[in-house]
């Protein structure tokens, strides 16, 4: 597989009231086509910070980040940003919601319409296209976003949280339904969680930040005996357990590996 997003020695200052405050270091990795990578480290290390500048959103203060060999200046339309919150509007139907982004773009053409028919039919919205944001559950709140996400045809999805604003059981159930959705799309995601477990269950491999100034400790190929993998099935893999005291202890918890 091909690498669609490389981050070489990126770094990332600001300013603040204190001084100078060096928030990522030297951070290097490659995400491969189709891959989905999570990435967790300790509150403040940088994670989300890391995500605006691999979108374009912040530049970095040092190193580069390249999309199919091409170096991010700015933001892209190659790349799709989910954030914690749906963010969808009230106001708006949820087909009209879906069709924002393409709005903006003055892109809507009848294919393309019939391309947010055929993704609400096929991820179990279409009966709710004429409802409003407000008449859904939080979980579906959040499978709305992400095919509005997708109409922009993105080749990388960043998640940032998406999922926190969720309580348990809907998180767990979200997270099935996000993997099942981006895998069937071919699309390629970087996942940031404090959650140890979703980092495991949802990804090919976890990078671990260290704290502040974040930089990679420790990458994780997440290999799991699964006749399906699933982020629910993933859970129940024997291996399961052993990455998630292995990622733990690297985020400096301190327990002994059985």
């Amino acid at each position: 597989m091909k690498d669609v997003v490389e981050v070489h020695n990126v770094g990332m200052k600001y300013q603040s009231l204190d001084g100078e405050i060096t928030a990522l270091t030297d951070i290097n990795f490659a995400v491969r086509d189709g891959e989905f990578i999570s990435i967790v480290g300790p509150s403040g290390c940088g994670k989300s910070t890391l995500l605006s500048i691999i979108s374009g959103l912040l530049p970095s203060t040092s190193g580069s980040v390249f999309l199919r060999g091409e170096k991010v200046s700015g933001v892209s339309r190659k790349i799709g940003y989910m954030l914690q919150k749906d963010h969808l509007f009230d106001w708006r139907t949820i087909f009209q919601n879906v069709m924002l982004g393409l709005e903006i773009r003055k892109a809507v053409t009848p294919e393309v319409t019939e391309r947010a028919v055929e993704l609400l039919k096929t991820y179990g919205l279409y009966e709710f296209r004429n409802k409003y944001p407000s008449q859904l559950s939080g979980g579906m709140r959040q499978r709305v976003a992400l095919i509005r996400t997708l109409m922009t045809d993105p080749e990388i999805l960043l998640l940032d949280e998406a999922f926190a604003a969720l309580d348990y059981q809907t998180r767990l159930a979200v997270n099935d339904d996000i993997y099942a959705i981006i895998k069937q799309e071919n699309k390629t995601a970087i996942l940031v969680t404090h959650d140890i477990a979703e980092s495991i269950s949802m990804a090919d491999r976890v990078i671990v930040l260290s704290k502040r100034p974040g930089t990679v400790k420790k990458i994780y190929d997440i290999d799991l005996t699964c006749t399906e993998r699933t982020p629910m099935s993933s859970r129940e893999a024997p291996e399961f357990r052993y990455f998630f005291l292995g990622i733990w202890k690297e985020l400096d918890v301190h327990v002994e590996l059985a």
